[in-house]
């Protein structure tokens, strides 16, 4: 499915089974994306991500960056983030996109992808610890990327 060639309806669930997936399309013009990713891209704190895989630590060509309401701890592939303090473009971005989503958000990860051939593997978001049955949003600034779910067989 080409998720950009659909037609946008924010109510239905894009997922199959298990879980919800609502698109909402573009939410900000190219003026606004351009100018949000040129300043994110230029004054967060990007840092290499650091992860253990199969027991070894790699240290990823993306670059991540931790902001939230209050210190939170966030710890994946056994590696422990603690969050910044929101920028206040991160802040605006917050604001937007709870007022689009009718949701409310706590902490933001951030992902520098700096060519189509970085990524992330196949993960499960369940940091049940941020916010009981949070809700998460993404944002994509910059280059088109895929963005692709797969269903977790217990």
């Amino acid at each position: 499915m080409e998720l950009f060639e659909i037609e946008i309806d924010a109510t239905k669930n894009l997922l199959p089974r298990d879980g919800i997936v609502n698109y909402y399309g573009k939410i900000f013009n190219q003026k606004e994306a351009d100018q949000y990713f040129e300043i994110l891209l230029n004054n967060i704190e990007w840092r290499n991500d650091e992860v253990i895989i199969f027991g070894k630590k790699i240290i990823t060509k993306r670059k991540v960056a931790w902001y939230g309401e209050k210190p939170f701890e966030y710890t994946y592939s056994k590696t422990t983030k603690k969050a910044l303090p929101w920028t206040k473009e991160l802040m605006d971005l917050k604001i937007r996109v709870e007022q689009k989503t009718n949701e409310t958000y706590n902490s933001c990860l951030l992902n520098l992808y700096h060519k189509g051939t970085e990524g992330m593997g196949w993960h499960s978001d369940s940091e049940w610890d941020l916010k009981k049955n949070g809700a998460i949003a993404s944002l994509s600034l910059g280059a088109v990327r895929k963005f692709v779910f797969k269903h977790k067989e217990f």
